[in-house]
């Protein structure tokens, strides 16, 4: 099935980003005429909603901070209720470019994710140290579920096909990085395909990274605790309509 973009959402999930939303959300509309977007303001106390709006986007305002797996459940919730037959999850610091979003839509005519890789030959995205350690094995491990080869399973960029938005509107994790990890074992274990293609990150044009040593340990076990209960919990009970 072709994704146009006309029946694609892009969910935006933001907190706190008041500074870049606005030129984030401009530019997915110039770059992709006839999508939607939705910005997730996910317990933000400045003002990223407004901003938002202003900027031409459909807003969704949490009371309190639920991090991203609980902003994409209301954007996945969200897109099923609309109709759209697509979802694209874009990060709201700018880090990455809605140039990819053709490539990713294409990947999902015979596959049900398809996640826009940094390590697969595009751009020149690093990391090193123990967060470098826990991508490798991660990469590992749930590339063996999802049968395929995956080299960036904890990448944010990721197109959702109709299953997926099925599945996912009522499935996906808010823990932390499940959203990432735990909803790859969980699509995995409900039959999706998944897929990769190669995506540039740019540098944040907000906000401030976490690559200190003492986060990159940090990452690293919660990485490790994030796959064993990803893969000790029960494949969820769904029927897919399409």
């Amino acid at each position: 099935m072709t994704h146009s973009l006309a029946n694609t959402l892009i969910v935006m999930p933001a907190f706190n980003e008041e500074a870049v939303i606005g030129d984030v959300i401009r530019e997915v509309y110039q770059k992709l005429p006839g999508v939607a977007c939705l910005v997730v303001s996910d317990g933000s106390s400045d003002d990223t909603a407004k901003i938002a709006r202003d900027a031409g986007a459909f807003v969704a305002e949490l009371p309190f901070n639920l991090g991203v797996g609980g902003a994409m459940r209301v954007g996945f919730k969200y897109a099923v209720h609309n109709g759209y037959r697509a979802a694209v999850q874009i990060d709201a610091d700018g880090q990455h470019n809605p140039d990819s979003v053709p490539d990713l839509l294409a990947g999902l005519t015979d596959a049900d994710i398809v996640i826009g890789a940094r390590f697969a030959g595009k751009g020149n995205y690093t990391v090193s140290g123990p967060r470098k350690w826990a991508m490798k094995f991660l990469s590992a491990v749930l590339s063996h579920t999802a049968q395929t080869k995956l080299t960036d399973t904890t990448s944010g960029l990721k197109a959702n096909g109709p299953r997926a938005l099925e599945l996912f509107a009522e499935t996906y994790p808010a823990e932390y990085l499940g959203d990432t990890i735990e909803a790859l074992v969980i699509a995995g274990k409900s039959g999706l395909t998944i897929r990769q293609v190669p995506a540039e990150m740019r540098p944040r044009a907000g906000g401030t990274p976490s690559h200190a040593p003492f986060k990159s340990a940090v990452y690293l076990g919660r990485a490790m605790m994030a796959l064993v209960v990803a893969y000790l919990r029960p494949k969820p009970n769904t029927h897919f309509s399409s």
